[in-house]
């Protein structure tokens, strides 16, 4: 779906419970925050996002345990977990998204190879708690594909978070 669909859809959910939500983004370079706050109004709706491309910034800027980073690496569950529950809890908003993966042309592994991307969610609920989710996705194409279907796959997150 166009991300720019994903984007209408995702501000209106977000109006209607009057929610915000913050990025925190590694592979996406900004890409997420870029594509909500193309759509004009998106600061009744749209917090602040993150851009942590290195570990140093995932520690410093998002209080990414430097350990995990260490014996997990960047493209991890537990880093995106951990990126997104305090990106949320930094930004007070109600909704949050994480990205982390490796989108070419280099940099990839026989344990996770180019297009390896995670995902996390976090959101607050009505009683105070926060609940996060990840999933690992396998995308193909070149290195602006990879991050075209990451933005697209943590807007849909987001959709059907809400």
């Amino acid at each position: 779906m166009e991300i720019k669909l994903l984007v209408d859809q995702l501000s209106q959910k977000l109006l209607a419970n009057n929610h915000r939500v913050a990025t925190a983004e590694s592979c996406t370079g900004g890409g997420i925050a870029e594509a909500m706050t193309q759509l004009a109004g998106s600061s009744a709706w749209f917090e602040c996002g993150w851009v942590t491309y290195s570990n140093l910034a995932k520690q410093n800027l998002l209080q990414v345990d430097p350990q995990v980073l260490a014996v997990e690496g960047a493209v991890s569950e537990s880093v995106v977990l951990m990126m997104a529950r305090n990106a949320l809890s930094l930004a007070a908003v109600h909704y949050s998204v994480a990205v982390s993966g490796i989108a070419g042309p280099a940099g990839g592994t026989a344990q996770k190879p180019l297009g390896t991307v995670w995902i996390a969610w976090a959101s607050l609920s009505i009683e105070g708690v926060v609940q996060t989710q990840a999933q690992c996705f396998y995308f193909s194409g070149d290195r602006q594909q990879v991050r075209r279907q990451t933005i697209q796959q943590a807007l849909l997150g987001l959709i059907g978070l809400i």
